[in-house]
């Protein structure tokens, strides 16, 4: 990995040198739009609206229109004056329990390296804040925008999660929330059986983007030169008119699925067990037989020391 950004973790009167690098990163197939002819890439001109000449990007601007229709041109300059306090530091503002933080908030994560002289309070803070079962709230400015983040600790490392201001999550305001919608106690109770029926420990590396994988080998099947073959799309479902009848099959289904996995985990359960039987019955075999060793050594020694004496 490379890093994008130097700069210190700010805790107190403590400095912290750190190097950020992007923690994530997208799978996407990603495409060049092109000439259907020939496919030729497709650039674009950058064009002056108002007299119709090509700009060069050094003569390009940022602009904020206003209501009027008028536009206000900002320079690097007007840039470079905003008060970024925490342009090359990460503050630490306060330390609070990260069941109060909504993950809605979540914009991006970062994994954060110490510098080599950062090393032993970058190890502090991380085991400090470990043993406090706390997340550190900071703020941050990266790519000129500054942005409110958690600190928090994953695998060793400290992960930065920057963080949306609240005034840049939407309200959730659906008519149906102000509806008066009647749910029975026999649907709540079904629809929390076929929660318990389904729960399990949640493994990322269990689920793969099937999407990508199936544009991939169309990529694949043009390369080589073969048919490609599409796939019929699922039949759309529509939404179940009994909804108990549908909770009560949703259940069973649910079931024999668990069902048809448990012997694959007992299979392999079977053959950990064995393993482990395995190497108990060499090391008991291998005590044995040093036991029996040692017995046969002790039978030998009175008779050496009674041919000695009869010599």
């Amino acid at each position: 990995m490379r890093s994008i950004w130097k700069g210190a973790i700010s805790f107190g009167l403590v400095t912290i040198p750190v190097k950020l690098y992007s923690a994530t990163e997208q799978k996407d197939v990603s495409f060049h739009q092109v000439h259907r002819e020939d496919g030729g890439r497709i650039k674009y001109k950058r064009v002056c609206t108002l007299d119709g000449q090509e700009v060069s990007y050094s003569d390009i601007a940022k602009g904020y229109e206003l209501p009027s229709g008028d536009m206000v041109v900002l320079t690097d300059e007007d840039f470079a004056d905003l008060p970024l306090t925490t342009s090359r530091r990460i503050d630490v503002l306060q330390f609070s329990p990260s069941e109060q933080i909504d993950p809605i908030y979540f914009a991006k994560s970062y994994y954060l390296e110490p510098e080599a002289q950062g090393a032993k309070p970058y190890v502090l803070l991380r085991d400090a804040l470990e043993r406090s079962g706390q997340v550190a709230i900071v703020k941050v400015a990266l790519r000129q925008r500054e942005s409110l983040a958690t600190l928090r600790v994953r695998d060793g490392i400290f992960v930065l999660e920057t963080m949306l201001w609240p005034d840049e999550v939407r309200e959730a305001d659906f008519p149906f929330l102000d509806e008066d919608i009647d749910v029975r106690p026999q649907e709540l109770q079904m629809a929390e059986s076929l929660i318990e029926t389904m729960v399990a420990d949640f493994d990322a590396e269990g689920y793969k983007d099937t999407y990508r994988e199936a544009l991939q080998a169309v990529i694949e099947a043009k390369v080589a030169g073969k048919e490609v073959v599409t796939p019929e799309a699922p039949a759309e479902e529509k939404p179940a008119v009994d909804l108990m009848a549908a909770l009560r099959a949703s259940v069973e289904a649910a079931k024999r699925e668990r069902e048809g996995r448990e012997p694959a985990r007992k299979k392999e359960a079977a053959a950990s067990g064995a393993k482990s039987a395995a190497k108990s019955g060499t090391k008991a075999g291998g005590k044995a037989a040093a036991k029996k060793a040692a017995s046969e050594d002790e039978e030998k020694a009175p008779r050496k020391r009674g041919a000695r004496r009869s010599a």
